[in-house]
């Protein structure tokens, strides 16, 4: 059995180490949260992830009854397997990247090198960052990188909900410190990866790619979260807008809402800025996407605040969704706790629900019920299985009778609007 350790076991490295133990290796996922690894070890997870209809919390349960996956704090633990592979990401802190977590991995992955180990990092990096933070980190070690281990990064390109899918269907990026070391983890990806790999020529390469994927996916959103500001002036739809114009075969606009979050695309400006401003380059426009997807949350906000048939101070609202998109559970630099925020500060009385987030906020609450009573509107942030967003009539019965409404910034209402009586449909 091909043995592989996984270093860092959230929402890629476990779908990652699963999908390598259900191909037949075995796996050991390493994380240094030991609450972590201990709810993993028992089989307990979060994630809404599913294989082929199987879900996460099955399929880990099942590779750990067959030994092939188990999860440690321990490093060393870890460098006992020949290929190893880094999913530890980079936190973005006030505006820029803390490599912290990243460097103290890299630590304790080179206590732990051996000749013939293969390094592959899967985790997103500033450019440059695998030449000149990576390297040298593991050659700490006293071994030479292409000679006596192998080093190669492969970033992963998932969008969670999808992983399993994705690592296996997605087209993989791959670069090396040499042809070895490409060839390398090639072998190692292709135990899990059906799509095409892609060499690039250099790390550099690679690593630009890979933000440039997610800095594009946040300039198109904030292109159309700026044009809803225009329609909505003009009395038109901008969700009809969009799909009108994606009628056009060489136009391909993504959906607005309420901001862009998750660690991906909000993070991604942040990683290239830094070698940006090195190189003495501007990407303002870059940077004006950046800040319209960020401050869409308060306009959304302003947007409820307006719709408000009381003071803030004496309003109550449902937020309907939590996460940072659809279907999921992740609430990492989600819009929605920016448009409670900006709600909150302007007096209102927040009641959430998601059934989808662990419950974890204040104003969080267990049931669609509790957070319509008496509310005078609600909004609605993300898409979630468990929310019956259609059953308006429950919807109006709950909700404060003096001009109850509904800001619905994932068009679930459809274009023109639902209707009912007593109930106002706002879109974005």
């Amino acid at each position: 059995m091909r043995e592989v350790a996984v270093f860092g076991l959230g929402f890629v490295g476990l779908p990652l180490a699963l999908s390598l133990a259900m191909r037949g290796c075995r796996v050991t996922g390493v994380d240094v949260d030991r609450e972590h690894v201990e709810a993993v070890n028992a089989g307990v997870t979060h994630l809404h992830e599913a294989c082929d209809g199987v879900g996460i919390k099955e399929i880990l349960s099942r590779e750990l009854a067959a030994g092939r996956f188990r999860a440690t704090t321990d490093p060393a633990e870890g460098m006992r397997a020949g290929d190893v592979i880094i999913t530890v990401g980079i936190p973005v802190l006030d505006g820029e990247p803390e490599p912290y977590p990243l460097v103290s991995c890299l630590e304790a992955v080179a206590a732990g090198l051996r000749p013939g180990h293969l390094v592959l990092v899967r985790s997103t990096l500033v450019p440059g960052m695998m030449r000149e933070l990576v390297l040298p980190a593991l050659e700490k070690s006293g071994l030479a990188a292409g000679e006596e281990f192998y080093l190669a990064y492969a970033p992963e390109r998932i969008a969670e909900g999808r992983a399993f899918e994705e690592f296996r269907h997605m087209p993989v990026l791959v670069a090396g410190v040499n042809r070895a070391s490409i060839e390398r983890a090639e072998k190692l990806l292709r135990v899990v990866t059906e799509a095409e790999i892609v060499r690039g020529s250099s790390f550099e390469a690679v690593e630009t790619a890979k933000l440039v994927e997610n800095i594009s996916r946040d300039v198109n959103i904030a292109l159309v979260n700026e044009l809803a500001r225009f329609t909505r002036a003009l009395g038109v739809s901008i969700f009809e807008v969009v799909r009108l114009a994606n009628s056009h075969k060489r136009v391909q606009l993504l959906q607005p809402g309420p901001g862009v979050g998750g660690y991906c695309l909000p993070n991604a400006l942040h990683y290239l800025l830094p070698r940006a401003r090195e190189l003495g380059v501007a990407v303002e426009l870059l940077e004006t996407a950046r800040r319209v997807n960020r401050d869409t949350p308060r306009y959304v906000a302003d947007l409820v605040l307006r719709q408000l048939p009381v003071a803030p101070a004496q309003a109550r609202v449902g937020v309907l969704g939590l996460a940072m998109k659809d279907y999921s559970n992740d609430t990492r630099q989600s819009p929605a706790l920016d448009v409670v925020a900006h709600l909150e500060q302007a007096g209102v009385e927040v009641r959430a629900f998601d059934p989808a987030v662990p419950h974890a906020f204040r104003f969080q609450v267990e049931s669609l019920e509790a957070a319509l009573r008496g509310a005078h509107g609600a909004v609605i942030l993300a898409r979630q299985d468990g929310i019956d967003f259609h059953d308006l009539a429950t919807f109006a019965a709950l909700m404060d009778p003096a001009g109850p409404f509904i800001v619905d910034t994932k068009n679930v209402y459809g274009n023109p609007g639902a209707k009912h009586p007593g109930l106002r449909i706002v879109g974005l």
